[in-house]
């Protein structure tokens, strides 16, 4: 298949070009920068100028593709502050996708999050997800207007990203919680760090997004869930074992003073099984866990380019 994909040369997207390409696609990727683009055409895909807010591009290119794979987010928008132009300008682009797509069957995979959707219990595949409460809720609302493509014959499909979705190269919330722990001299969680967040390794994920495109069926949700539930305080030992410094509980009435924009995510209890995306898709996670991961050091060979204040 011929297969666009946007967010190409991003953290999940630069683990899926290779996949999809080893089993025999062609990859067309949208890149909004020459050095994206470059890494882009080195990895053996074609290129297409543009970002997600170009929507005539989106919609060229969908027309000319066998199939989609939207993993493009304004992540750096969202997570300054406006979460609801992130997910709007995400919705404009699922729309042009959905046009562009409706009566030909072609699968469209749209990358969502976990966040949210069952606090406290394990989130299975079969939890709708709560669409009003908050700017989180509207990236909600986007997925389950993918899902409705399949009655206008679309694949649709929607896979569930962990919160961490780790390996060598990450940027996110792992490396983030170890800038925090480096600036301030302590490894926190916060309260008595119980709360659960599950996990995936990133080529694990991509792995699951080749399927997805590959054989989903229309309407399908997906997990990209390796792990149910992985104890915060148990990341924080780890982190704080790496880095020398003591492993300290955090007064949730202190979380932004002392993770900063990550104080409100780093309390969520969101356990989440894969037992249904298992069973649809026969994905296997295969790489390392989580803490394996953050043990082999990799996280904390050098400082990251996460800005964190002490």
């Amino acid at each position: 298949m011929r297969i666009f994909v946007t967010g190409a040369s991003g953290w999940i997207g630069s683990a899926l070009v290779p996949e999809l390409i080893g089993e025999g696609h062609r990859v067309v990727g949208l890149a909004r920068s020459d050095a994206s683009a470059a890494a882009l055409t080195a990895a053996g895909a074609e290129v297409v100028r543009g970002t997600i807010d170009d929507l005539d591009v989106l919609r060229d290119a969908a027309l000319a593709s066998d199939g989609v794979v939207h993993l493009a987010f304004k992540h750096d928008i969202a997570f300054s502050g406006d979460f609801a132009g992130a997910a709007e300008a995400d919705r404009r682009a699922v729309d042009v996708f959905g046009d562009a797509l409706a009566g030909t069957d072609r699968p469209f995979v749209l990358a969502s999050g976990l966040a949210g959707l069952a606090p406290g219990r394990a989130a299975t595949e079969r939890d709708v997800p709560a669409t009003e409460g908050g700017p989180v809720s509207m990236r909600a609302v986007t997925a389950l207007a993918t899902l409705e493509l399949a009655s206008r014959g679309v694949r649709a499909s929607v896979v569930r990203l962990s919160p961490t979705c780790h390996g060598e190269g990450d940027n996110g919330f792992m490396a983030t919680l170890v800038a925090i722990a480096r600036a301030k001299g302590v490894s926190g969680h916060l309260g008595d760090g119980a709360n659960r967040w599950p996990a995936v390794h990133r080529l694990d994920a991509a792995r699951l997004f080749r399927l997805a495109v590959e054989r989903a069926p229309a309407g399908s949700v997906l997990h990209g869930v390796a792990e149910e539930g992985v104890a915060i305080r148990d990341v924080a030992e780890v982190i704080g074992r790496h880095l020398g410094v003591p492993t300290v509980s955090v007064a949730p009435e202190d979380a932004a003073g002392h993770f900063a924009w990550l104080g409100a995510f780093v309390g969520m209890d969101v356990p989440a099984s894969n037992t249904l995306t298992r069973e649809l898709l026969d994905w296997r996670p295969t790489h390392p866990a989580l803490l394996e991961d953050l043990d082999k050091g990799h996280y904390f060979h050098t400082a990251t380019d996460t800005t964190v204040t002490a």
